[in-house]
């Protein structure tokens, strides 16, 4: 039994108690002309209905449903046992408040209990049950899901790119002022082509305010709602399915961490055009940035750059080479299919594998021209030479040891016959490398979210516990206080809102001062949460998750109850989020 539960059960022992305590409050309520408390639950059947209540509480409720509960069930009670004659307005005043701190006391006894139970980094999370003993071929993207690279590399884009503008564009030489900011945006953000902003959308298409951006600073959340007619984006005017700006839509979404950078120069020139008064427009500021930062990656100065300096730019390697190589050994075949061109991909595999990295894969396609690989029947394969030689022939069959080129999916699985829920792609982008396997082709399909383990440790902090906790407490306090209509009622309940978006604004800006959790829009999940569940069946922080399961596991997604359904199962866990030790497999060294 839960702690919440064993609370309001020492206060209603059993049936005659909680029928006593029912006939003398419904007296008191009678005296004093109060509202009815019924919580979420209809006027009728009174005694089941209390009947009810209790059972539901004892086999676990929402935190803050059953703290809003239980302090009101315990001043009801101290009330009812007053007898007061007049129930005056600072009367209900004192009432609430007590309420108010009878909830804040539990929660905060609350606290050491849930953080206790903080979460593991370290898991896979499913939005879909899958078992890694179905799976017998692994592929993977090369950029944030082999490769990881440090922030010198967004430092690296967002200068070649601002430099392409003043050169090549003939923006103002007062742009090299501005420099990449690391903490300033989060991926998944819309940014509106025609109205210059930068903004997070929740899963409904809801716009978060305080999280409008016009260049380098805040949109007043009045202008925001006055520039939109509200905070909703209708779908014709959000990005179309791979996040791009086209055939009508007016945003963009930014899903790759490679978009960073872009994200700040974006912002950075906007910022310089208002701060200067210059008149521009910003449809071809858009496109010139997306063109410079296009540039970079087309004509292969980023690649050049990375490969001089490797060791500066990538961040870790050890762990990929012990994934990769406890999969080789279980004898699963792997392949690899990225945008990426031969030689920065052989260069970064010869640093974080070695150079036999080309024994552990079948299959390596590079240049694939994500998404339009999944796609585009047209495009044939070409093989290529390790010193990057173009063959003409026709290819009849992909062969380990060789690298190619180009190509399509349909040819792919045509070529190998690896088809359906036998194969399991890696890949950091939900649009590029996710979405059209999953819902055209029936792969089984694991997103690589870098950001995942930055998050979960701000979660587990004791401040974000204790945030989250109270924020979840007051919630259901004034979702069952909200009933009384009254001034004094209302005024108090109004305190009560008020301190609510403070502390809303208070746990966005735990994660991003600017945009919040990746996520979250407050307590809605974003629109890239959404799409994230949609298109990926496991996520996690780094394909070094994978070392802690081996290969018969079977994930389960947590069973949380809908909105209409009563929780009659305690909320489960992923296995291994909580900070408990793995079982050491015998195959790990």
């Amino acid at each position: 039994m839960t702690p919440l539960s064993l609370s309001f059960s020492s206060l209603l022992k059993n049936k005659d108690s909680l029928q006593k305590f029912f006939n003398c409050y419904n007296a008191f309520q009678a005296q004093h002309d109060l509202p009815r408390y019924y919580g979420n639950r209809t006027p009728w059947k009174k005694g089941r209905l209390w009947e009810r209540n209790f059972s539901t509480v004892s086999r676990s409720r929402f935190v803050g449903q059953v703290l809003a509960e239980q302090a009101c069930t315990k001043n009801y009670a101290k009330e009812a046992t007053m007898c007061t004659t007049t129930a005056s307005g600072q009367d209900m005043t004192n009432w609430l408040w007590s309420i108010y701190n009878e909830t804040k006391k539990q929660t905060e006894a609350l606290i050491p209990v849930i953080s206790k139970n903080s979460v593991n980094p370290d898991t896979i999370f499913a939005n879909n049950e899958m078992s890694l003993g179905d799976i017998e071929i692994y592929g993977f993207d090369y950029d944030y899901t082999l490769a990881f690279y440090s922030r010198h590399l967004h430092t690296l884009i967002f200068n070649i790119a601002r430099d392409i503008l003043i050169q090549e564009h003939r923006y103002p030489e007062g742009l090299r002022e501005y420099e990449y900011i690391p903490n300033f945006v989060v991926r998944g953000l819309h940014y509106d082509v025609q109205k210059a902003l930068l903004m997070k959308i929740d899963a409904f298409h809801y716009i978060q305010l305080g999280t409008v951006y016009r260049g380098l600073h805040p949109v007043p959340d009045k202008e925001v709602i006055a520039m939109y007619d509200g905070c909703h984006v209708p779908l014709e005017n959000m990005s179309d399915f791979y996040g791009k700006s086209s055939h009508g839509h007016t945003m963009k979404q930014f899903m790759d961490i490679f978009s960073l950078p872009e994200m700040n120069l974006l912002c950075s020139v906007n910022d310089y055009f208002m701060k200067h008064n210059i008149d521009y427009e910003p449809v071809h500021l858009y496109k010139d940035v997306k063109e410079a930062i296009g540039d970079v990656h087309v004509k292969g100065i980023m690649y050049r750059a990375v490969e001089a300096d490797i060791e500066n730019y990538i961040s870790y390697g050890e762990q990929t080479h012990a994934v990769l190589k406890k999969l080789y050994e279980d004898g699963k075949k792997m392949f690899l299919i990225t945008n990426s061109p031969f030689d920065f991909v052989d260069r970064g595999m010869n640093y974080i594998v070695g150079k036999d990295w080309r024994d552990l894969f079948d299959i390596v396609i590079v240049q694939a021209d994500k998404p339009g690989f999944f796609n585009d029947r047209r495009k044939p394969f070409r093989r290529v030479t390790d010193k990057g030689v173009l063959h003409w022939d026709r290819i009849h069959k992909l062969e380990k040891g060789k690298i190619y080129k180009q190509g399509n999916l349909y040819e792919f699985l045509r070529l190998t016959g690896w088809r359906g829920s036998k194969v399991l792609y890696f890949g950091d982008h939900i649009y590029s490398d996710l979405a059209d396997l999953t819902l055209k082709h029936g792969w089984r399909t694991g997103a690589i979210i870098p950001e995942l383990r930055k998050e979960i440790k701000i979660m587990n902090t004791e401040e974000c516990v204790h945030l989250m906790t109270w924020l979840q407490g007051l919630t259901g306090l004034i979702e069952h206080m909200q009933v009384h209509r009254d001034p004094a009622s209302q005024a108090v309940v109004q305190e009560w809102i008020e301190e609510r978006e403070a502390m809303r604004s208070q746990t966005k800006d735990i994660f991003n001062g600017q945009f919040g959790s990746l996520f979250r829009t407050y307590h809605n999940p974003t629109y890239f949460s959404r799409r994230l569940s949609r298109f990926a069946d496991i996520y996690m922080a780094s394909l070094s998750c994978l070392l802690n399961y081996d290969f018969q596991h079977t994930f389960f997604p947590r069973r949380t109850p809908l909105q209409h359904e009563s929780p009659f199962w305690p909320e489960q866990t992923s296995a291994g989020a909580l900070k408990m030790p793995f079982i050491p497999l015998q195959n790990h060294n």
